[in-house]
């Protein structure tokens, strides 16, 4: 056994889907769970006496909701969580507000009802609590919901386009980025490893807190001006010009880089068809898609930029992009729209 095992506490109200995610995670050699809880109130005390690494945590939970409890938590016990959603629209809408203040990263509640549905899931949970244990996690302080706006007053806007792509910790860093742009910034497409479902509340959420519009991309929306476009999850999303004009393809391709969406797919099609019309940015994320697409964009005159390790949730993407030779400058997180936006001058 190794000797430095992640040691994992489940919060969950489901005595069955306690059972499953035990199961799961105590199939790793790596995972030791510690012990379940029902409700918030026992994983209080648990999470005392037994002092877990990662917590897993049920979204929808009677006696306290998993949001009330993640708040509490990471103001008074800061530490890994990742929450457990359902594939409903109240499930997705309250993973991404559980993000938000605070969770490392989520998955969907796999299926019980079959063998593959349990098959499928296991190896991304066990991945999700893993990198989960090797975050840094702080106190949570009271949130705003807009950063500052870079100073554009005197910056003249091209046509070009930023291509941004994040997976772990992306959903927090998407939003810093993007609420930082004023309503006439170039228009973006962005990857965020998701599933289907989370993408479109994601992006609404988005559309509620920044000044530009933000909506989950469809096969042949334009990218615009003052627009962001979320690539759908399980969809693969490219652009494509055409005269004058951009657009995205949103298309049921294979996995590229294991993902789908694929931050690679994105960027290999700017390279291809946008040159050193496009900026590319890669952030705070696990494994190393995107680090070929990027060393593409660059080779093809394109801005490139990655998010530094210090302001990183897990610093793989950007490590994995920097050194493919990708980057042309690496920035903290609360620089890089900023950056963007310099890139974007005539």
């Amino acid at each position: 056994m190794p000797k430095n095992r992640v040691r994992v506490l489940i919060v969950d109200d489901s005595a069955a889907m306690r059972q499953l995610l035990t199961t799961i995670l105590s199939a790793d050699p790596e995972i030791e769970v510690l012990g379940t809880a029902p409700d918030p109130f026992v994983a209080r005390e648990k999470i005392k006496a037994l002092h877990p690494d990662v917590i897993t945590l049920d979204v929808e939970m009677p006696r306290m909701d998993g949001l009330t409890f993640l708040e509490k938590l990471m103001r008074g016990h800061p530490m890994p969580v990742v929450m457990v959603s359902s594939l409903t629209q109240k499930g997705c809408d309250t993973t991404i507000q559980a993000l938000e203040l605070g969770a490392v990263d989520f998955f969907p509640k796999p299926c019980i009802d079959t063998l593959k549905g349990i098959e499928v899931a296991a190896q991304e949970i066990q991945m999700k609590v893993k990198s989960a244990a090797r975050t840094s996690v702080r106190a949570q302080a009271p949130s705003q919901v807009r950063a500052s706006t870079p100073n554009v007053s005197k910056v003249k806007l091209t046509n070009k386009i930023i291509a941004i792509g994040a997976s772990t910790g992306g959903t927090e860093a998407i939003r810093e980025v993007l609420t930082s742009l004023p309503a006439d910034s170039p228009g973006i497409v962005v990857v965020q490893h998701m599933p289907p479902g989370f993408t479109a509340s994601f992006a609404k959420r988005l559309d509620s807190l920044c000044e530009i519009r933000v909506k989950e991309a469809e096969d042949g929306d334009r990218v615009l001006p003052g627009h962001a476009l979320i690539a759908p999850g399980d969809f693969q999303t490219e652009i494509k010009v055409s005269g004058a004009f951009a657009s995205v393809k949103v298309y049921a391709g294979e996995r590229v880089s294991l993902h789908r969406p694929s931050v690679d797919v994105l960027f290999q099609s700017c390279a291809q068809q946008l040159g050193r019309n496009a900026v590319g940015v890669i952030m705070t994320g696990m494994g190393s898609d995107g680090a070929q697409g990027m060393r593409l964009m660059r080779d093809a005159g394109a801005s490139t930029i990655a998010q530094d390790e210090a302001s990183c949730i897990v610093f793989g993407m950007p490590k994995e992009a920097i050194a493919a030779g990708g980057v042309g400058k690496i920035v903290p997180l609360n620089k890089i729209a900023g950056a963007m936006m310099e890139y974007c001058e005539a």
